[in-house]
């Protein structure tokens, strides 16, 4: 039995299943079949999505099984997001991850509002 494919060996468009038939009886079934987003990643890419989920989604867990470093499984993991439909989250800004930072600061007593607003207005 062959792997589905999904795009035309021909022309790259996009295939689609218009006919099932069972392996017991050889009924047939002949209709336009809907395929998953999943059937039109690469076999690396789906590779790559399972082992995610397998991991439970911990970044360093699929680094370890794949031997890849953190900034590849991200850019992996973004470019399967953006072909599946998504818009993967960019980071934040370092000006952004700075103010968080002061504004914990100020939270944990480690600075004042004074210190705070000064250290805010240097972020600008």
């Amino acid at each position: 039995m062959y792997q589905v494919i999904s795009r035309c060996p021909v022309c790259g468009g996009r295939l689609k299943a218009v006919k099932l038939q069972c392996e017991n009886c050889d009924t047939a079934i002949e209709n336009d079949f809907c395929l998953s987003k999943f059937d039109y990643l690469s076999a690396e890419d789906l590779f790559f999505a399972e082992t995610f989920l397998v991991c439970r989604g911990n970044i360093k867990e699929v680094e370890k099984r794949l031997k890849i470093s953190y900034p590849t499984v991200r850019s992996r993991l973004d470019g399967i997001i953006e072909k599946l439909g998504g818009k993967p989250e960019s980071p934040p800004s370092v000006s952004e991850a700075r103010k968080k930072e002061i504004l914990d600061a100020l939270e944990n007593g480690e600075i004042t509002p004074e210190e705070a607003l000064e250290q805010m207005k240097e972020t600008e």
